[in-house]
């Protein structure tokens, strides 16, 4: 299918959901990896772009062994159909590589390549999730600014809350992001999870003036570190346990939130993530 027939489909209703986190080590690949297996099994059609540069390990943490990479199909050797692999509950993933940060500078060969590349999928997925890298970087912030939500996963421990805070604080003081969703991981108990949540939310409603959304929390649980050594999703390996019923939990929450599309589509996505500063979230 070429570019004309492509931008002929309907526009679809997807939804772009960044994740992200100030911090590295908070378990933020493993939740896009979770959440985005349960959405599947509640009957959504879910892609998962790794867009984590210098640590994408997405596939390695399913047992999953790329042949091509987004590195292909920037040097015109592949096409997005034929670098996307299948992951659990069907959910298409595309392995991170090389050249993902010039995806979100405008007018770059890498954007125009990915762009196109992935208009074809329009009316074919239901929810994008970008795995973003840990961090503040200008990739990071110019991903989450383009998504439809931006969720930040954090855990109780301080230097993870002042991360989450400082990752907060630049995409509203430069960008004016005024709105995100928090998902809190390895937690004690709901009373530790309200209890961190209460603290960033009335930090960031003093000193930010944003909206900070509690999404959810997952519990501390043996079965992850076991299911990570086993490379499959929690949800997969111990559907029953505490932590993947929090999963599908907070899936459900995510899936049935009254997001606005400010994209309009995938192809509006891209042409909002080359809008730079001139295009805030809202």
């Amino acid at each position: 299918m070429d570019q004309a027939a492509a931008l002929q489909k309907p526009t679809s209703s997807v939804k772009v959901i960044a994740v992200a986190s100030g911090k590295g080590g908070v378990g933020k690949t493993n939740t896009v990896i979770n959440l985005a297996c349960s959405m599947a099994a509640l009957g959504d059609r879910v892609m998962v772009l790794d867009a984590d540069l210098g640590l994408g390990n997405l596939d390695v943490m399913l047992g999953l062994a790329p042949e091509y990479n987004l590195q292909h199909l920037f040097a015109g050797e592949k096409k997005l159909t034929e670098i996307i692999i299948e992951g659990p509950r069907g959910i298409k993933i595309i392995p991170a590589a090389s050249g993902i940060q010039e995806v979100t500078h405008s007018g770059t060969l890498e954007q125009n390549i990915l762009m196109e590349q992935m208009s074809l999928f329009e009316g074919e997925i239901d929810f994008l999730f970008i795995d973003a890298a840990a961090g503040i970087s200008d990739m990071v912030t110019s991903f989450v600014r383009a998504a439809d939500a931006a969720l930040v996963v954090a855990t109780p421990e301080p230097t993870s809350m002042t991360d989450a805070y400082a990752l907060m604080k630049v995409l509203c003081n430069r960008y004016g992001e005024k709105k995100f969703y928090l998902l809190l991981n390895q937690v004690s108990g709901e009373a530790e999870a309200r209890r961190v949540y209460s603290h960033l939310s009335r930090v960031g409603e003093k000193f930010l003036d944003i909206s900070l959304i509690f999404l959810g929390y997952i519990p501390k649980d043996a079965n992850v570190p076991m299911a990570v050594c086993r490379q499959q999703a929690v949800v997969e390996y111990k559907p029953e346990s505490p932590a993947s019923r929090s999963f599908v939990e907070v899936a459900r929450r995510l899936r049935s939130l009254p997001l606005r599309s400010k994209s309009g589509g995938l192809q509006y996505f891209w042409q909002r993530l080359a809008g730079g500063d001139n295009l805030g979230q809202g």
